[in-house]
């Protein structure tokens, strides 16, 4: 396999299953009607959910910054944001933006929902990373082994 054919990845089916979730969340907690989370505090859920988007802003920026388009399936990338994530993109929006969401959205239901999407993600990206070790092979094994799918590793495993 030369070249990465996927050029858009897990993130367009990850994205519709994630909101097609998240509509289900909603027509859920309407239909259970589900509580609203403790936190009732209005400026305090905006106020997390936009330092959460910040975050988010700033991961996909860094992404976008450390992936030369041009070099996409031609070179493996393990600097910038490359360094702490294998997939600095999707981390940003199921980690950051989900969870800022569900927060502002303040009902149990959308945290839930939040939660349940790690591990959607988790799965979308395995036939992503499999194409990688086909074109990088023991550089992408390697890569793997020292750098978290969706999170930094804090320790490296030898």
């Amino acid at each position: 396999m030369t070249g990465f054919n996927g050029i858009l990845g897990s993130g367009p089916g990850g994205l519709f299953i994630s909101v097609a979730l998240l509509l289900l969340a909603n027509f859920a907690k309407d239909m259970l009607n589900v509580p609203n989370m403790l936190v009732d505090h209005l400026t305090l859920r905006v106020s997390l959910f936009i330092a959460l988007t910040i975050v988010w802003v700033t991961v996909v920026g860094w992404s976008l910054r450390s992936l030369d388009p041009r070099l996409r399936g031609k070179r493996l990338v393990t600097t910038g944001a490359f360094k702490c994530f294998r997939h600095p993109l999707y981390a940003a929006f199921a980690t950051f933006f989900d969870f800022g969401l569900a927060i502002l959205l303040n009902n149990w239901v959308f945290i839930c929902w939040a939660f349940l999407l790690s591990p959607i993600w988790q799965f979308l990206v395995k036939r992503e990373e499999e194409m990688l070790k086909e074109i990088f092979s023991n550089d992408y094994e390697n890569y793997c082994e020292i750098t978290g799918r969706f999170f930094p590793r804090l320790a490296i495993r030898k």
